[in-house]
């Protein structure tokens, strides 16, 4: 009766066990709600061992273990926001001149009026923009601010009586240097002498303040993050050897940059940060990485865009894209249903956020097969475990914008695999899905097989489907002879015989 209860009891507290996921994937495949859409300027706190979010575009999404999100609809976030307890009071800023305050992370939020500067806009207060209030260990806050375009960095002390009056002349931190050319606007930082500093971040670690900002503008891919280090709030500061902190140019994941930093449910660091989209200029995703420290003190952190381990991961290993650029002329295997002038397939699997795939408008179910396998018969025929899947999904009218009175995007899919390309099994069954999602990340059990094949089953048919990006993530497993044998000639020295020959 004993081992009865015991067992009971222990399979009881199994089936109670939170599940955390193993691994994530950027962009982060954050849920969309009424009022609420993950669109950059990202600012996660920890309060009570969860953790809440707050973007550009509304609401506020919960975790508790930085990769599972839930949103929450919150009133009254501004573009950029900034929530900061102090006192046992949440309060919330950003891109507003007035302060707000609440009982709790979630609102509702009060108004408590316009931050009280008595200092001439030459002093650097130009209005509320991308404020961001720090707590010091001694309780004392302090506001830090962009003054626009080049003029970089400003800090000031705030009354602890009333956060919105300052409590003496703000102090400029650092500026816009032409020397830091990943700081210069453009897409190849050809503006030496425009820029534009933003979306300030304060972190303290082992008695250095690090503060992080934004460069060269949110309409580049050349967004960048870097920071500065000073053993005082208001500084002096010195520019990090090491910097940008965050860049990326490249692939899907490019323009990273004006986010926050969290300490994790495992003890590390957790950078959250803008994703800047091809096309068009300024359509945004979250993206999140591991922020480490060497011996000198100095932040790193590796900008990703393959599954990765989640905080809370046992033992989840990173895996590769084994399914870009595979819809060329000489994989004559892989094929999708349908398409439409000037949006081919092919561009779902381009790994670039500026094109993307439109199936024929009648198509009820557009699917698309993707042969793993090297392009011609004479290769061998290369086979993958697979584990894992991404999908951007567009709309075809500006490419992942969406209006704030659209339906929300509920998208059904399923990925299913073959050895033969006919025989197909499911790995990922999505048909029911019910969660409104622009970017989804799918984790499984690796499979071995040659071909991917995924099937749209539902999406909001007031709106045309697209497919910015497909991408099955997976490691090499093994090969099958190639369908036709060739010949393997060696070349011989020259000095020696050739065999048969006299």
């Amino acid at each position: 009766m004993k081992l009865k209860s015991f067992l009971t009891a222990a399979l009881a507290l199994a089936f109670s066990a939170p599940m955390f996921a193993q691994r994530y994937c950027n962009p982060l495949p954050m849920p969309i709600g009424n009022g609420g859409n993950a669109s950059g300027d990202v600012t996660v706190i920890e309060e009570g061992g969860k953790y809440y979010m707050y973007c550009t575009g509304g609401g506020a999404w919960v975790s508790d273990n930085l990769v599972d999100w839930t949103f929450h609809q919150v009133e009254g976030i501004p573009v950029a926001p900034d929530v900061v307890k102090y006192n046992g009071k949440f309060y919330l800023s950003g891109n507003s001149d007035n302060l707000f305050v609440a009982d709790n992370p979630l609102g509702p939020f009060k108004d408590l009026g316009p931050f009280k500067n008595t200092y001439a806009i030459e002093d650097g207060w130009n209005g509320g923009f991308d404020t961001k209030i720090f707590i010091d260990d001694d309780n004392v806050p302090y506001l830090f601010w962009p003054g626009r375009g080049v003029s970089g960095i400003y800090g000031v002390r705030l009354d602890p009586n009333d956060l919105t009056r300052f409590l003496e002349k703000p102090t400029h931190l650092f500026g816009f240097n032409p020397m830091h050319a990943w700081e210069r606007y453009g897409e190849k930082n050809e503006y030496p002498g425009v820029a534009w500093i933003e979306g300030p971040w304060i972190e303290k670690r082992n008695g250095v303040y690090y503060l992080e900002y934004s460069a060269s503008g949110t309409q580049w891919k050349t967004y960048a993050e870097g920071y500065y280090t000073a053993t005082s709030p208001l500084g002096p500061y010195s520019y990090a050897p090491n910097n940008p902190l965050l860049r990326k140019t490249e692939g899907l994941v490019t323009g990273t940059a004006h986010g926050s930093i969290v300490k994790g449910p495992d003890g590390e660091y957790y950078q959250f940060y803008t994703i800047v989209l091809s096309n068009p200029p300024g359509g945004r995703r979250i993206g999140m990485d591991k922020i480490t420290f060497d011996e000198d003190g100095l932040m790193s952190c590796v900008v990703t865009d393959t599954p990765q381990p989640a905080p809370l991961a046992k033992d989840a290993k990173p895996s590769i894209p084994v399914t870009i650029n595979k819809m060329r002329a000489m994989n004559a295997l892989s094929k999708a249903s349908s398409e439409q002038p000037g949006y081919p397939a092919a561009y779902a699997v381009d790994d670039y956020s500026g094109t993307l795939w439109l199936p024929a408008e009648d198509d009820k179910e557009p699917s698309l097969v993707i042969e793993l396998s090297p392009a011609t018969r004479f290769d061998v025929v290369q086979l993958f475990d697979v584990d894992g899947m991404r999908i951007l999904f567009g709309n075809g009218r500006g490419r992942g914008w969406r209006s704030m009175d659209a339906p929300l995007p509920v998208y059904q899919y399923k990925l299913e695999v073959s050895m033969d390309g006919e025989n197909y099994k499911t790995v990922v069954d999505q048909t029911k899905n019910n969660v409104s999602k622009d970017t989804v990340f799918d984790d499984f059990d690796p499979v071995t097989c040659r071909f991917v094949k995924l099937t749209v089953t539902n999406w909001p048919k007031n709106t045309p489907l697209g497919i910015i990006d497909f991408t099955v993530f997976g490691h090499p497993a093994g090969h099958l002879p190639a369908a036709v044998a060739t010949p393997v000639y060696f070349q011989l020295p020259a000095d020696r015989p050739i065999p048969g020959r006299n």
